[in-house]
């Protein structure tokens, strides 16, 4: 990785949480409206375009097939600028792209716009996650990453119920036009906050596809996925859950949703501190806990009480995790961690759609009220991969 020095003092990584991080937050909520505000103005975005629910929807996977290939493909083709110069570049394709989207004239612009967004979406998590983790001491890598990934977080508390409001009440292009707005105050605090990069002698790009390909890193990429999948299995249905079996009102949901986004936020905290301080551990357990926590919601989806109490700490479990896996992919990377960054939001993406297709397949077949511990199976099953692999290791060790 390359090293990270102030631009008066060559000082290295700082003790504390820098100001500079919170840029990398700002550019993080930004891109978690994008992504997730469209869900609430398919039904505007359909009428003013003269298309199907469904054709609109297209755009929600557009969106995750742009994260998913595209970003490994642009990490790859700019792994010799320098971090801060990447990041600039990103936003302004982040930038472009929600710019189009405000003026887009019909679908098919509308949609290619979608997925120039999505490209900077992965390949900015990627080396966000790469100089975050440098402008801190190695002991709190994974804290400086979940202050990143609060910014995604918090988008899901404020930006999103904001965006559709906006949305709703001003036409769905304003809301792109209020993303547009974020994102250039995130390349403003880039540019006067992020300090300069030591430029370092960067790896190949053979290199960095072979350091990306060891089977243990591929293993942890899997791990996330079908953390996410199993994320995804449930709660792309969490409404008609709470409906349909709980009884909550269409009002109610939408609290227990913002409810949910809290515990989100909270355990991207807290699973950062955790991650620091033993990160096999943590993410075992994490892992774990979710497995439990779905487990019970099977039963507990039944109470109008345990149900949001269940959802809270589902909420909490699911992201506590994330900072950690991130860090742990990154360490395995080598050569390539922005690369591997980049991927580990590639194969999250490609479990959010599974997890969706997943979800749909259970509804179908076994009932509505599998959805729990379906998505608790493919959690564990990750969790045996990594509990083989910490095993193997400690073994090898």
């Amino acid at each position: 990785m390359n090293s990270i020095t102030s631009s008066a003092e060559g000082a290295p990584a700082q003790k504390k949480f820098p100001v500079s991080l919170l840029s990398l937050t700002v550019g993080a909520f930004a891109i978690g409206m994008t992504e997730f505000v469209i869900m609430g103005l398919l039904p505007n975005i359909a009428e003013d375009l003269s298309v199907s629910i469904s054709t609109a929807g297209q755009l929600i996977t557009g969106y995750a097939l742009g994260v998913a290939f595209g970003a490994p493909i642009l990490t790859m083709l700019t792994i010799r600028l320098p971090q801060k110069l990447l990041l600039c570049l990103l936003m302004a394709i982040f930038i472009a792209g929600n710019a189009i989207s405000v003026f887009a004239p019909n679908y098919a612009i509308l949609m290619g716009a979608r997925m120039l967004t999505a490209l900077a979406h992965g390949t900015f998590f990627g080396a966000g996650a790469v100089i975050a983790s440098n402008l801190v001491r190695p002991e709190r890598r994974a804290g400086a990453v979940s202050i990143m990934m609060a910014g995604l977080t918090i988008a899901n508390i404020i930006g999103v119920p904001l965006g559709t409001f906006v949305g709703q009440h001003l036409g769905w292009r304003a809301s792109f036009g209020a993303i547009v707005l974020m994102g250039v105050l995130a390349l403003i605090g880039i540019l006067v906050f992020i300090p300069r990069l030591a430029k370092e002698k960067q790896a190949g790009l053979a290199q960095q596809v072979r350091s990306l390909a060891q089977p243990k890193l591929l293993l942890f990429l899997l791990i996330g996925g079908l953390g996410n999948a199993g994320l995804f299995t449930v709660f792309t249905y969490i409404t008609p859950l709470l409906e349909q079996v709980t009884g909550f009102g269409e009002h109610s949901v939408t609290l227990i949703l913002v409810l949910f986004g809290c515990g989100v936020t909270l355990g991207n905290m807290v699973g950062g501190k955790l991650a620091d301080w033993k990160l096999m551990p943590a993410i075992l357990g994490l892992l774990f806990v979710i497995c439990v926590i779905l487990t019970l919601f099977t039963w507990t989806v039944q109470s109008p009480m345990l149900s949001v109490i269940t959802i809270f700490f589902w909420g909490a479990a699911a992201f506590a995790v994330m900072p950690g896996l991130q860090v742990r992919i990154m360490n395995l990377a080598g050569a390539a961690p922005a690369l591997a960054s980049t991927s580990n939001h590639s194969a999250g993406n490609l479990g959010n759609a599974g997890g969706a297709f997943i979800g749909g397949l259970v509804i179908t077949h076994l009932g509505i009220t599998s959805l729990p511990w379906v998505g608790a199976v493919l959690v564990g099953v990750g969790l045996v991969i990594a509990l083989a692999s910490y095993i193997a290791e400690r073994k090898a060790a």
